[in-house]
């Protein structure tokens, strides 16, 4: 005896009701040929008419299910989240960006005021120094000898000196007591006066030697840094060669050649000033000073920038970009080149209505910046523009607007 398995328990839902339907209609099928009997072809035509209707029925309530559906992916579609921007517009500046040098402000060479052979070498190059520091010093045996001839001078002029205003005190007394002749007295007094001179004459030159003397030590005449040491020990060298450079620290600028297209305009621009070790910082400056003529070479016009806030991360010879700022007397708005879309008729974005409906709006492009586009007009301040994904959109779409993407 063959035990019939338990019936199965009917789904529960809508997708019970359907197999319920479909099941109805199944058993209603076989059920109708044998409740209305009839070996006519007209009885069992009447008997399949049934039959049509209840399948048909069934299979229109599955095309009601599938059409709903449909309409409620729609609809999760139709409310879809975009990335958006807010339009805010700014002035209008035209940006330039030139390589620039650190270089000081004062940077001279020094060197000796008087002639002699190099004894010693005090710095090296790179070295900073104060103000009074001895740099070099030269040979002084020729200078002392100097020194010992002009004391020497000094002396024999004050010994004639002595005779001579004895002279002139003997001829004074003879002349009153009426024993010399004038002329006499007149000849002592010129030999005194010519004694003086020349005591005063060699008094000066003991000061030049001196001077001489103390000029065989070459100081530093300010607080700064050595960048250059041309002169070694044991070289003879004239008077005012250059024998060390010497960069001053009190005061340190940009060093830029601007092309000529730029000249005029960079006396009304404003810059900034980024070194190449340092990104992150960012220098104020103002141009100082700008050459009247062109280089030879290059064609180019060197201009000095002023660095008022400079600190000690601004060393010479720095390599740095500096970037000059020339407002244009414009507005424009700062979109992503990714909001932009052009399909052959023009550049247009999509800019979300108050209700989140999408309408195309064509735009006026002032240029191109980098990974930015500068729009002129057609967009108003406080708008919401669409940034990512424009050429999946369509006009009248409702759409969610978010300001960043998150995972």
């Amino acid at each position: 005896m063959v035990r019939s398995a338990a019936p199965a328990p009917p789904p529960s839902g809508h997708l019970g009701s359907l197999l319920g339907a479909r099941k109805g209609a199944v058993e209603t099928a076989a059920v109708a040929p044998a409740v209305q009997p009839s070996p006519t072809g007209g009885a069992r035509a009447a008997a399949v008419v049934p039959l049509l209707f209840v399948l048909a029925g069934a299979f229109g309530l599955a095309g009601c299910d599938a059409s709903n559906g449909s309409t409620g992916k729609d609809a999760r579609v139709l409310d879809r989240p975009v990335l958006s921007e807010t339009v805010h517009y700014e002035d209008l500046t035209e940006t330039r960006t030139f390589a620039a040098t650190i270089k000081p402000r004062i940077e001279s060479d020094l060197g000796f005021r008087v002639n002699g052979k190099v004894a010693k070498r005090l710095v090296q190059n790179g070295d900073r120094v104060a103000k009074g520091q001895p740099l070099l010093v030269l040979d002084t045996n020729d200078l002392e000898l100097q020194l010992q001839q002009a004391e020497a001078e000094v002396r024999a002029a004050r010994t004639n000196l002595v005779q001579a205003e004895a002279d002139e005190s003997r001829a004074t007394e003879l002349q009153k007591k009426g024993w010399t002749a004038a002329a006499t007295l007149e000849k002592s007094r010129a030999t005194a006066e010519e004694a003086r001179g020349r005591l005063t004459r060699a008094q000066r030159s003991l000061d030049l030697a001196k001077n001489s003397l103390d000029y065989a030590t070459l100081e530093a005449d300010a607080d700064g840094v050595i960048t250059a040491t041309p002169v070694e020990p044991g070289q003879v060298v004239a008077s005012g060669q250059a024998a060390v450079r010497l960069a001053r620290l009190a005061e340190v600028e940009a060093l830029v050649a601007l092309p000529e297209t730029f000249v005029e305009r960079a006396r009304q621009a404003t810059g900034t000033l980024t070194l190449w070790s340092l990104p992150d910082r960012t220098y104020e400056v103002r141009l100082r000073e700008l050459s009247p003529a062109a280089d030879a070479a290059t064609r180019t016009y060197a201009a000095r920038y002023a660095i008022p806030k400079a600190d000690e991360a601004t060393r010479l010879g720095m390599s740095a970009t500096l970037t000059l700022r020339e407002g244009t007397g414009t507005q424009a708005a700062r979109l992503p080149l990714t909001a932009l879309l052009n399909q052959g008729h023009g550049p247009i974005v999509w800019v979300v209505g108050r209700d989140g409906k999408l309408e195309p709006r064509p735009v006026e492009i002032a240029r191109y910046e980098g990974k930015n586009v500068l729009i002129a007009s057609g967009v108003k301040e406080g708008e919401t523009v669409v940034t990512l994904g424009v050429q999946k959109l369509d006009p009248g779409l409702i759409v969610r607007p978010v300001v960043a993407l998150a995972f």
